[in-house]
């Protein structure tokens, strides 16, 4: 159990926390929930004893062990097995197929567990600190974005696991689905206070429009009260007479108080611009094969044939590191495929979010710069609209790139592709850094863009929502389904998975999509007007 009681947190002049007061009771999974820079991490930092709260109590019982994913590395062992062996429990050091059975549902193979973990990609490396952390056997769990490095294989595995967790937990996730699936409560970080909700991030979402709805008709109404009294007391005032009864009137209107303005919640607010296409197929893909030294024997991917129709909804999914971006990027023309042929209609017009683009940011620049940079046709005006929507208002507009996180530049990314039309859009994890107010916009504007979409993404809301086929990088191999997801985990499956699965209706996810960002716009609306 831990009881934080009215935690005060302030970085100079901006004010981070405000009384703000929870409790987590035994068993209970909590989902960590609140716009970059609410002071989620900050929290997580604050209940390890790694950063100090400016008042308030932060309660936690002796003995009580709280394991956490570790960002940094830092490994002493030769081996993974051995790294993540190492972190189990004294009395535990002998139960070697726990970390085994851990490793291997986060990706790694039994040729993996003996290899040295330095050898290991970044990612892989968090993933061993994600089994280090399991392993501990904590009374509670704290996982900042344990989703941010885990392929789909992976992360349907550790929903499993997080599903069965004996003790409590934290989560901090941009996967909603995720998040929703396996945990028992929100606890949400909005407007410098914290409110916990029995339930998923609907549940808090709702509850928060219903107060601010219910806090600004209050104020409105005071407010109103308060303009009467007023004017009483202007009238009152210039008769002699009725002096005393204005002093009277003046002394009420004190005690009733007043009710600041909600500031208005900054919202990401965009549309894709559509350059229709004439032609049935925006691209067409024959027998392409591709390996990074020109040899056969090393293809990543082999003799893949497909064409993207003008509105095609294709989802290209697997492992980490089987060749999903090099498919993409050989599509964007960032690689050449070794073989075969890729033929666009003569009005393509494409758009392309990737690692490579992110990288090609002038680091100089300012924001409203590099969105100019990206159409020699877009006036000023129009870069300023742009900036505003990727919720770079005003001077926020004039930061450079160079000072920005992953986030700011995915959004300024994002900016610089609806800067010109487009019909065909090639995504490979647009909403790795955004949160999850963000991706739930992203995700209706690429439902209501009249184009074809390409995307690479491992989140199973995304691919149920929006996907209407698929190119899966399994068993060895890359092919083409025609269907969406549910039906590739109803006739094929993921490799050591059963195939059958409960059937959860697209429809219902585009419904709660879009009543996540009905929410939304209701919360701008109550805190603007």
């Amino acid at each position: 159990m831990i009881i934080a009681s009215s935690i005060e947190k302030s970085y100079g002049p901006q004010i981070l926390f405000e009384d703000v007061s929870f409790l987590i009771n035994k068993g209970e999974r909590i989902g960590l929930v609140g716009k970059n820079g609410t002071g989620k991490s900050t929290l997580f930092r604050m209940i390890l004893g790694q950063e100090n709260y400016d008042s308030g109590t932060l309660s936690i019982p002796r003995g009580y062990r709280i394991g956490a994913l570790e960002q940094y590395i830092h490994f002493t062992q030769p081996t993974v097995l051995n790294e993540c062996i190492d972190a189990l429990p004294p009395e535990k050091q002998w139960d070697h197929y726990k970390a085994e059975i851990i490793l291997s549902g986060l990706g790694f193979s039994e040729q993996d567990f003996h290899k040295d973990p330095t050898t290991f990609s970044g990612g892989f490396q968090v993933r061993i600190n994600l089994c280090k952390a399991l392993l501990g056997d904590p009374n509670m769990l704290l996982l900042d974005e344990p989703t941010n490095y885990l392929d789909i294989l992976s992360l349907r595995w550790l929903k499993e696991y997080l599903n069965k967790w004996p003790g409590e937990m934290m989560l901090i996730t941009h996967d909603r689905d995720f998040m929703d699936k396996v945990t028992t409560h929100t606890l949400g970080l909005h407007r410098k206070q914290a409110r916990k909700v029995k339930g998923g991030t609907i549940k808090f979402y709702e509850l928060m429009i219903q107060e601010e709805e219910t806090y600004e008709l209050t104020r409105k109404n005071l407010e109103n009260k308060r303009k009467e009294m007023q004017s009483l007391i202007d009238r009152f005032r210039a008769k002699a007479s009725k002096a005393t009864m204005a002093q009277s009137r003046l002394k009420m209107m004190q005690k009733m108080g007043t009710m600041e303005k909600l500031d208005t919640e900054k919202n990401l607010g965009f549309r894709f611009n559509h350059l229709p296409c004439p032609g049935k197929t925006v691209m067409d893909i024959k027998n392409i094969s591709f390996s990074y030294n020109n040899n056969p024997d090393e293809n990543i991917f082999s003799d893949i044939s497909f064409s993207i129709g003008r509105k095609d909804r294709i989802g290209i999914i697997g492992a980490n590191g089987k060749g999903k971006s090099t498919l993409l990027n050989c599509l964007a023309g960032e690689l050449t495929h070794n073989a075969g042929s890729i033929i666009n209609h003569p009005t393509a017009c494409l758009g392309h979010f990737g690692q490579t683009n992110i990288d090609r940011l002038e680091p100089n620049n300012q924001v409203l710069h590099e969105i100019l940079r990206s159409n020699p046709r877009l006036s000023l005006q129009a870069a300023h609209s742009i900036c505003g929507a990727m919720m770079f208002e005003g001077d926020l507009s004039k930061k450079k790139v160079s000072v920005l996180s992953g986030g700011e530049r995915s959004r300024v990314l994002l900016g610089k592709i609806i800067s010109h039309p487009t019909n065909l859009l090639l995504l490979d994890e647009p909403t790795h850094h955004l949160d999850v107010e963000s991706i739930e916009t992203l995700i209706e504007e690429l439902n209501d863009y009249a184009g074809a979409l390409v995307i690479v993404t491992h989140s199973e809301l995304i691919l149920k929502t929006l996907v209407k086929n698929l190119i899966i990088f399994h068993r060895g191999r890359a092919e083409y389904f025609h269907g969406g997801y549910e039906d590739f985990l109803k006739k094929i499956g993921w490799e050591g998975e059963p195939v059958a699965e409960k059937k959860v209706k697209t429809k219902i996810n585009k419904k709660e999509a879009r009543r996540l960002r009905a929410l939304e716009r209701q919360q701008v609306q109550a805190s603007g007007s």
